[in-house]
């Protein structure tokens, strides 16, 4: 495995791109955009669409040449994860949680989580055999499992093997690792290999446009020219390629960089994606699209964005605490020294940053239904960090589901009582609708950022509230200029246009970093918060019943840690109420 980087975030060199992080002032309305996700008569299509998968006419169109060979062994920019290919190598795969054994493999009948399944159909283990061991070790392994995986996935079209992001994946994996899967002798084997790779190419072909809108659609598209790049006679299909990646990137992410699903985990997987292909270029000895340049350099400074001064992401969206290491990986491959974007102005999410404390906000409506499964009711939430110590987090991890988050526990895990933010009589900003679908809720987001000599100054309010309850949800956060101080205040205001309805109870939560201990002070309305050999915080509110409950905190690969929570409750009047708090560093 390559050294990683030295620095958890890099700083910008001088060849860093410019980027436009600068604050801007005064206010600012963001909208839920005017998409209420596919029409009817788009789902059918789609639905028919994948039935043909299964016709011998679809079949006939994937028929057609392939190479004896490819033009080319790309390289892998990303290492693997040793743990899981010392596993591979020991007869099991290992996902979050969930072990299976080489020898009970049964791509036929194949009962794993959906996101194990995509890691064994898409081969990104591939990536992690290939971190251990030699190549000689190495490959019987790879090539028994893709043996298995062609006898019964090879010229059967179905989902999940053959979905639009999994063979986009599977294309630019068995590229990279060509040599753990093509060492064969065994000439019958390896054109197999190839022929697949071929009509892979020629089903994304047809299905990239109909895939839904986001990183799954961008994969897909990246395949494309991926395939382009690697068999002969590639040119028409680079042309056809490209242009679908570029509309595709357009529409995939906003101005800012950020992804249009607003997970980090989605941002992640598309800088890895467009680097991988980055690498194709490269090995062809071909200048890579400005385009691709260009969506690089838009889309790193929004992934550091949301990550903290340890270098580790914030938990939005469905996201877990990813590592680190995982990020420095990624953002190395991509080539791009930048600084964070501090202000993602599109993309919802609000940075401030003194000396080594670091907070993060949610200020902007959930995504559309659209384009995610796992979207979440975070609005104003927010995260903070002190140095290598998260201090307030969210639970996070509602998309990795595994061994130990089920999906029940996910579910859980998207609601607004599982984000350090304010709810009302126990309901969620936005609706999580028993299909899984985002609801109704917040549409419209008000934006107020400003430095001032009293420290950096957020001001946000939702209307997520005022259709059911009547209230505007307000939230002012004011960080110190040395960092030792957030103050905070929470706002139930009268929502204009609506009737009064009354009392509301409201609840106010801080969910705590996972090596976070507090204890109640005497008048029940701070708590001393004690870091084992870190620095010692203290939290006070305004009004309120303050209680310390359990709580639990997902990290990157999908674990839940249990953790405790800061828990203020009340009463709103119908005119609303206004609760003050404070987070100050006392050690």
């Amino acid at each position: 495995m390559t050294s990683a980087p030295s620095s958890p975030i890099p700083d910008a060199g001088e060849d860093a791109p410019p980027i436009d992080d600068s604050i801007e002032p005064g206010k600012r309305l963001i909208r839920l955009p005017d998409d209420k996700g596919l029409s009817l008569g788009d789902r059918v299509a789609n639905y028919v669409t994948r039935l043909t998968w299964r016709t011998p006419l679809h079949a006939f169109r994937l028929k057609g040449r392939f190479p004896l060979k490819l033009l080319g062994v790309p390289a892998d920019p990303v290492p693997g994860d040793m743990r899981a290919g010392t596993a591979i190598r020991a007869g099991h795969f290992l996902h979050r949680g969930l072990k299976l054994s080489l020898g009970n493999l049964d791509f036929a009948a194949l009962d794993v989580s959906p996101p194990f399944a995509d890691y064994l159909h898409s081969f990104a283990w591939l990536r992690d055999l290939a971190a251990t061991g030699t190549r000689a070790d190495g490959a019987p392994i790879a090539e028994a499992v893709v043996r298995h995986w062609l006898a019964v996935h090879g010229e059967a079209v179905s989902e999940p093997a053959w979905k639009a992001d999994n063979t986009g994946w599977r294309i630019l994996f068995w590229a990279a690792h060509a040599p753990l899967i093509l060492s064969s002798s065994d000439l019958v084997y390896r054109s197999a290999v190839l022929n697949h790779l071929a009509r892979a190419a020629r089903h994304l072909d047809r299905v990239a446009d109909k895939t839904r809108p986001g990183t799954g659609q961008l994969v897909a598209w990246i395949g494309i020219v991926a395939a382009s790049l690697l068999m002969p006679g590639g040119e028409p299909r680079q042309v056809f390629g490209e242009a679908g990646l570029r509309k595709v990137i357009e529409t995939s992410f906003y101005a800012d960089g950020g992804n249009i699903a607003r997970a980090p985990q989605a941002q992640l997987d598309a800088i890895m994606a467009l680097s991988m292909l980055a690498r194709i270029y490269d090995m062809r000895r071909m200048e890579v699209p400005p385009f691709l340049q260009e969506a690089l350099a838009r889309t790193v400074p929004a992934l550091l964005g949301l990550v903290h001064a340890d270098g580790g992401m914030g938990s939005w969206q469905g996201s877990g605490a990813t590592s680190a290491l995982n990020i420095q990986y990624v953002v190395a491959a991509s080539g791009v020294r930048t600084r964070p974007l501090k202000q993602a102005r599109d993309w919802g999410y609000q940075r401030m940053v003194a000396n080594r404390v670091v907070l993060l906000a949610d200020a902007a409506p959930p995504p559309i239904a659209r384009v995610t499964e796992a979207g979440c009711a975070s609005t104003l939430a927010f995260e903070l960090s002190d140095g290598d110590e998260r201090i307030v987090v969210n639970c996070g991890g509602a998309a990795l589901t595994g061994a130990t988050i089920p999906a029940d526990l996910a579910r859980g895990l998207r609601t607004t009582a599982a984000h350090s933010t304010l709810t009302i009589g126990d309901t969620n900003s936005t609706a999580i609708l028993a299909s899984g679908l985002l609801g109704r809720g917040v549409t419209e987001v008000e934006l107020d950022r400003r430095e001032t000599p009293q420290g950096s100054r957020l001001e946000m309010s939702h209307d997520g509230y005022a259709r059911r309850h009547g209230l505007i949800h307000r939230r002012l956060l004011i960080l110190s200029p040395n960092g030792r101080e957030l103050r905070g205040e929470d706002m139930l205001l009268p929502a204009p246009r609506t009737r009064r309805k009354g009392d509301k109870p409201y609840t106010l939560r801080f969910h705590l970093g996972r090596n976070i201990s507090a204890s109640l002070t005497a008048d029940k309305l701070g708590a001393l918060l004690r870091i084992s050999g870190g620095p010692l915080w203290q939290f006070r509110t305004s009004e309120g019943t303050l209680d310390v409950e359990e709580s639990l905190w997902v990290d990157g690969d999908g674990r839940p840690h249990p953790t405790e929570q800061l828990v203020v409750t009340g009463i709103a009047p119908a005119g609303g109420a206004s609760i003050g708090w404070i987070f100050k560093h006392i050690g």
